[in-house]
């Protein structure tokens, strides 16, 4: 017996070496890529011009809400006067009315275009939070080494850095080799039907795109994620789509006092509760699997352990990265009860219960696959299901981190911000890059700023900013992108 046992625990021994030993072997392989370096180009950018310029653009007042605006036509004179080489060395045509299409022709035909994409309007800035503004939100105010104001970083930032470095290299003669197309969307907070537009123009003209670059992602600083002591720079493949739905339950109505077992309201708050209970499943596959592979390489010794050996961690990993909001957008369609209707008095039973559910769809998943979901999730035929609201959308194509489009961007942006985790990723809200990515083989979403957590609460919130510090590697970024092609 005792030999046995020792057998046994020999046995076991032997197991774990060797499960020990895979877990290093694996681990020391699971490294980084080597990212290619680029001489950066010969720029002399001037700062206090590009400051001056971007907070005279924040001034103008190019709401979403109201595109009719007079000052939607004057941002348009504006970036007409301030940028003569540009405009003399590309065509520009107008697309739905206020969207311009600048078209910078190459010495190359043969040589497939490729478009680069901002928008010039921005989201409202609330009446009621006016006075929790560190500077008015139209000022444009240059205060503490930041520009200040609605749409800095989204997206009149990128615009500006973009017409600057465009501006810099026409000035001194540069023509590129390959057709690029500039697109600055008139409506992007607003479902984008310039973008839309505009790419539905490339397609009668038989143009098709190679690659096109618009916003979606930043460079976040070190740290902003656990346990990553480097910025990291997510360029995006993809973007997720859109669903609203509205769960409804009927009811017989009538006074509070009497009320039956199941009520209009408690009927759809358990539909809603079983939603919340079954999240839609996700996992590491796809591109949630690209960008998680491509991160874990980054980590500190324990979590590369853990990614390097997924086939022994795999539940463990998928339960962390479930737990939090940021990490399981990345992995699934998620699912967000918004909005609940039902009786205008509380001592009236409501005849009707509404409840709305909004969920941003992951490239794996389809509209008619999140509703059957949503049916059988809940499985209750007493509730009608009912797309809601003006938009659906299906997630974008996925492209590839394969090709040339996708390592100029990765390794321009290291040459600009220097080391980086610099990984593929997906934008988990919607941009005007979804429609340029009907005339593109490859579509890609970063800007090209580095943010910090205080930084996220600004964007379509309190006291937007952008430090000139990346204003000018905006500049830099696009400079030394443009004089490649």
């Amino acid at each position: 017996m005792k030999t046995l046992i020792k057998k046994l625990f020999a046995g076991i021994a032997v197991i774990l070496a060797a499960l020990i030993v895979i877990i290093a072997f694996n681990t020391s392989r699971y490294v980084p890529e080597e990212i290619e370096a680029v001489e950066p180009v010969n720029l002399d950018v001037d700062l206090a011009k590009a400051t001056d310029v971007l907070s005279k653009a924040i001034q103008f007042r190019t709401v979403s809400t109201d595109t009719s605006h007079p000052d939607f036509d004057r941002f348009l004179t504006f970036l007409e006067t301030t940028y003569p080489a540009v405009h003399a060395a590309t065509e520009r045509v107008m697309i739905a009315g206020q969207t311009p299409l600048y078209k910078w022709v190459g010495s190359d035909k043969s040589r497939k275009p490729i478009l680069f994409a901002a928008h010039y309007d921005v989201v409202p800035a609330l009446a009621d939070s006016l006075d929790q503004w560190e500077q008015p939100p139209f000022s444009g105010a240059v205060a503490d080494g930041f520009v200040w104001g609605r749409g800095t970083l989204d997206n009149k930032g990128a615009l500006i850095a973009l017409m600057e470095a465009a501006e810099k290299l026409a000035a001194q003669g540069f023509r590129p080799t390959r057709t690029i197309y500039f697109s600055f969307g008139h409506d992007e907070e607003v479902g984008g039907g310039g973008a839309r537009a505009v790419a539905k123009y490339l397609k009668q003209q038989n143009v098709q795109l190679e690659w096109a670059l618009d916003e979606g992602s930043f460079v976040l600083e070190r740290r902003f994620i656990k346990g990553l002591d480097k910025p990291v720079a997510s360029i995006n493949l993809a973007e997720k789509g859109y669903l609203t739905l509205e769960l409804v339950a009927k009811g017989e109505g009538g006074h509070s006092s009497l009320p039956p077992q199941v009520t209009a309201v408690g009927r759809l708050a358990k539909a809603i509760a079983k939603l919340q209970d079954s999240p839609v499943p996700g996992g590491l596959s796809g591109l949630s699997e690209q960008f998680f592979d491509a991160l874990g390489r980054h980590f500190d010794l324990g979590r590369r352990i853990v990614f390097a050996n997924r086939w022994l961690f795999d539940p463990l990993l998928e339960r962390m990265l479930s737990a939090d909001p940021s990490t399981n957008a990345m992995l699934r369609t998620t699912t967000a009860p918004t909005m609940l209707s039902a009786s205008t008095k509380e001592n009236v039973l409501a005849t009707q219960a509404v409840g709305t559910v909004n969920f941003r769809l992951h490239p794996r998943d389809t509209i008619d696959g999140i509703v059957e979901y949503v049916r059988a999730t809940i499985d209750d035929d007493a509730i009608e299901i009912r797309i809601a609201g003006a938009i659906q959308s299906a997630a974008s194509p996925v492209s590839s981190a394969e090709v040339d489009g996708f390592n100029q961007i990765k390794t321009t942006i290291q040459s600009v911000f220097g080391e980086l985790a610099i990984v593929p990723g997906l934008t988990i809200a919607a941009t005007d890059a979804r429609f340029y990515a009907l005339a593109a083989d490859h579509t890609y979403r970063i800007n090209p700023f580095k943010v910090t957590r205080d930084d996220i609460k600004r964007f379509h919130g309190i006291s937007e900013r952008l430090s000139l510090e990346n204003l000018e590697k905006g500049i830099r970024f696009y400079a030394l992108i443009l004089s490649r092609q």
